[in-house]
């Protein structure tokens, strides 16, 4: 019968205890627990060395390592110096290289009591430092922007193609469905203030002027926001776990220009297409709610909706869906590009691109609702 694992501890000075390894130390053996050292070490006031000796150790694989790592953390706990004598060449070499590699920063997410104030001035001084970040990004999509207007540019038509397909067919059905129930709900609550007026035909105008004008783009750009806004974080942030944009910069070749500006170009080229779409499907729904009342027809509605909407109403909502593209492309691509080296760093990209993107969009809404009162449109 093979010997088995056997752990014995000597003291040959006060300052000193021994930890003598022998025979077989395998996952699966019956290896001994590192109790019986915490329980001696315990028990010894003066102790300031240990001393673990592996000349007698037949074989090993990662329990003998489990074993010395758990040794290690005693020993640092207690602040007493860890000794290895003799050691089999292969486990010293990979104890020295688990001591070697660092823990990443952002792999692990310190819990630090802050208080109020404190916590105040740390948001404050990130929120300045995340405008100077932002200010520096959209300065270097611009720079790339106008090589692409000179054709020097260097990203691939393909990866366009593909992006434009990801941003519009592939939207369809979900901005169809947010802007038709969006439509319903205008025109009911609209229905129910206005019949105390007796002009329930109204409801044509409220929809119309309110969906074209800007409730189109806004749901329009906050779904995109949600969909396409975080899977660019989450594609620019995987490529910056795997180093793949360490790799384009060594190959000389631009991030902003082969990985930011197709998006940004697509999701602001599909953006006013959509905002269409989802003026129509708007529409159609204030349609379905209004068309229920006994006094408004198909065909009234159709005519006070046209009435209704000018062109004036088409173009601010446009130019809105444009600005609201390139809002939700600049977010996602500046969020992965920020995104640190760890997984969890990933979801956490696309969680703040969202956010940027939909706090974006609200801001810039009421910008373009001031400068529009203001020229009186």
């Amino acid at each position: 019968m093979a010997r088995p694992a056997e752990l014995q501890l000597d003291q040959p000075s006060p300052e000193t205890l021994t930890v003598s390894l022998t025979g077989p130390w395998k996952l699966g053996k019956d290896i001994p627990s590192t109790d019986e050292v915490a329980s001696k070490v315990d028990s010894l006031g003066r102790l300031q060395r240990i001393e673990v000796n592996g000349e007698q150790v037949t074989q090993w694989d990662s329990g003998l390592l489990i074993f010395l790592a758990s040794l290690k953390k005693i020993a640092a706990e207690k602040k007493i110096a860890l000794v290895n004598v003799g050691l089999p060449e292969g486990a010293r070499r990979l104890l020295e290289l688990a001591a070697a590699v660092p823990e990443k920063k952002d792999a692990r997410k310190a819990e630090e009591k802050k208080t109020f104030l404190l916590h105040l001035g740390d948001e404050t001084v990130d929120f300045f430092q995340s405008c100077g970040d932002l200010l520096e990004f959209v300065g270097e999509t611009a720079v790339a922007f106008v090589k692409m207007l000179s054709g020097r540019a260097q990203f691939r038509r393909a990866d366009l193609g593909l992006i434009l397909e990801s941003c519009s067919g592939q939207a369809l059905p979900i901005v169809a469905l947010i802007s038709f129930l969006v439509g319903m709900i205008l025109a009911f609550i609209g229905m129910i203030q206005l019949a105390l007026f007796g002009a329930q035909i109204f409801v044509a105008d409220l929809v119309g002027i309110a969906m074209v004008r800007l409730m189109a783009a806004i749901m329009t750009g906050i779904v995109m926001a949600g969909r396409t806004g975080g899977a660019f974080a989450a594609q620019l942030g995987t490529m910056q776990v795997n180093q793949e944009i360490d790799a384009l910069k060594t190959l000389g070749i631009s991030p902003m220009e082969y990985l930011v500006l197709p998006r940004m170009l697509g999701l602001a080229l599909m953006m006013p297409l959509l905002a269409l779409y989802a003026n129509v499907m708007g529409v159609l729904g204030g349609a379905v709610v209004a068309i229920g009342n006994p006094d408004i027809n198909m065909t009234q509605y159709y005519l006070q909706t046209v009435k209704a909407v000018g062109l004036w109403d088409l173009g601010i909502g446009l130019f809105s869906s444009v600005v609201f593209g390139v809002i939700v492309a600049l977010s996602g691509c500046m969020r992965g590009m920020q995104c640190g080296r760890s997984a969890s760093a990933v979801g956490d990209a696309a969680t703040s691109a969202v956010v940027t993107a939909i706090v974006g969009i609200i801001v810039s809404t009421a910008i373009i609702t001031i400068i529009t009162s203001v020229l009186g449109i």
